[in-house]
């Protein structure tokens, strides 16, 4: 897993031969390695890596997917969806979590629509408030008003021109015409907390609206990774480098909204400047329509996971792989793959992703025999070797892993020494249990010198980064680091490099 607040690039540790492999099906006659980078946050923009992206939005604090509670100051409870949707909305919770949290869909920055936990949008019966519809219609839009910018006060009026107020603690309506002050005695008043924030492409995109986005992604794209970057990448080491891309890139230049024209030409030099500079490209279809995962860096609006759930949908995510293929199959660039990243169990099943990988690898071989095939081993609960029945069957098939020392709580008192134990014993013993000898080749897709150790020296990092570097080295396939550029600076290994904690 990767820290989902963000955003990426890859490295990929591997060795490239002179000679074409002679493949059969399963592994190929010679090991053969990437050393690879992420080019996160470029393609794809996930909120940490360029912050700046985010901050001439209007009104950046209500973006989409921004999670909100409100606590009524007259019945000093918070509203909640009773039931977490499907009926009213009540002010009667002492406590918030997911039920009292209410995700934006951003119309404008002045206009939402509120999404409950169980992904019904709020709106009118009469005058009562309600969560009851899965549809949403511009006649369920709420605007916030603050009492001022810095003031957590905040007023809720509906659509029908009325506000909000929690009249009793079991009925809340929207039939207040006209205010004045913000009293604790006022029930159309309620202290207002942000519970999440979301900052990926959809976020920016839609924040800023068609015609800035357009030119804010364009900056972005021409002056984030630059042909320098792939000359620094080349010197140093690598031969490979990890492209996220999202799967409107298949619809430029007129991506349906909100996003906006403009990623497959930066893909397109990124082809020329790795033909220049002799480097491998890896395609990663890092956020798939309905979001694989729910996190930003898929592009989820709302940090729901609706990917797979329907045919319609896996073959729109099939035309995708199938469009960039075709686009590059004859670049000399074009290594492999990777048909989607981080699916996310049991929201994405093993059925739909086997059906999905199936077509995937069709609309692949259609255009190219040469370019590996990457399949993605789900988060969450799920047997590390589930898709060996079907990549055994493949050829040039890659099973991708990510190991992060960061997500789990067992990671939360681990000293140094410890940390770079747990690398060489059970990261060596997961990375194992996926390399077999008549199996897919393995790939360790993400991984970061990073950890929650706090206090570490220099020789710390340097020592965890290369223990690392040694067991993932094993991978059959290679490794790839999270990511080239980062504000986080361990996250980048452009600053690992150039600091001496990573010596390739």
């Amino acid at each position: 897993m990767k820290s989902y607040i963000n955003l990426k690039i890859w490295l990929l540790n591997s060795v490239i031969l002179s000679s074409m492999l002679s493949i059969t099906y399963g592994r190929p006659k010679f090991e053969f390695r990437v050393k690879t980078v992420n080019l996160g946050g470029w393609l794809v923009t996930e909120g940490w890596i360029k912050p700046s992206l985010f901050d001439g939005i209007p009104n950046k604090d209500f973006l989409d997917g921004t999670g909100l509670q409100f606590k009524s100051v007259t019945t000093q409870k918070y509203l909640c969806a009773e039931s977490g949707g499907g009926t009213i909305l009540v002010a009667n919770r002492t406590a918030a979590s997911g039920w009292e949290t209410f995700k934006l869909w951003r119309i404008n920055e002045a206009t939402f629509r509120f999404r409950v936990f169980n992904k019904q949008f709020v709106g009118l019966d009469g005058i009562t408030v309600v969560a009851v519809t899965n549809t949403s219609t511009d006649s369920e839009t709420f605007h916030i008003v603050k009492e001022s910018d810095n003031s957590t006060r905040v007023r809720i009026k509906a659509s029908n021109g009325y506000f909000l107020q929690a009249k009793t603690e079991e009925l809340v309506t929207a039939d207040v015409s006209e205010v004045n002050g913000w009293g604790d005695d006022d029930s159309t008043v309620f202290i207002m907390t942000i519970a999440g924030r979301m900052q990926g492409e959809f976020q920016v995109t839609n924040g800023y609206g068609p015609t800035e986005a357009s030119q804010v992604m364009k900056e972005h794209w021409s002056t984030f990774i630059v042909e320098d970057d792939f000359k620094f990448i080349a010197s140093n080491g690598l031969n490979a480098v990890r492209i996220p891309v999202g799967w409107w890139i298949a619809s430029d230049p007129t991506p349906p909204p909100p996003y906006v024209g403009g990623s497959l030409h930066a893909l397109d030099n990124a082809f020329l400047w790795a033909q220049t500079c002799g480097l491998k490209i890896i395609i990663d279809l890092h956020a798939a329509p309905g979001s694989q995962n729910g996190f930003e860096h898929s592009a989820s609006r709302d940090g729901s996971q609706e990917w797979g759930k329907t045919d319609e949908n896996i073959q729109q995510t099939v035309h995708v792989i199938d469009f960039l293929t075709a686009r590059y199959a004859k670049s000399t660039s074009l290594y492999a793959v990777e048909f989607i990243n981080e699916p996310l169990s049991p929201g994405v099943t093993l059925d739909s992703l086997t059906k999905y990988y199936k077509a995937g690898y069709e609309a692949v071989r259609k255009h190219s025999s040469t370019a590996y095939v990457i399949l993605s081993n789900r988060l969450g609960p799920s047997d590390p070797r589930e898709f060996f029945p079907l990549a055994n069957g493949l050829m040039r098939s890659v099973i991708d892993v990510h190991y992060y020392n960061l997500y789990q709580d067992v990671f939360n008192n681990m000293t140094v020494q410890q940390n770079i134990d747990f690398i060489y014993t059970n990261r060596s013993s997961q990375l194992n249990f996926v390399t077999t000898s008549n199996g897919p080749l393995t790939f360790v897709g993400e991984w970061v010198a990073q950890w929650k150790v706090k206090g570490a020296t220099k020789e710390d990092y340097q020592r965890f980064a290369k223990a690392q570097l040694d067991v993932y080295g094993r991978a059959t396939f290679g490794w790839a680091y999270w990511a080239f550029k980062n504000v986080n600076m361990h996250w980048s290994l452009e600053w690992m490099i150039k600091n001496g904690y990573i010596k390739l």
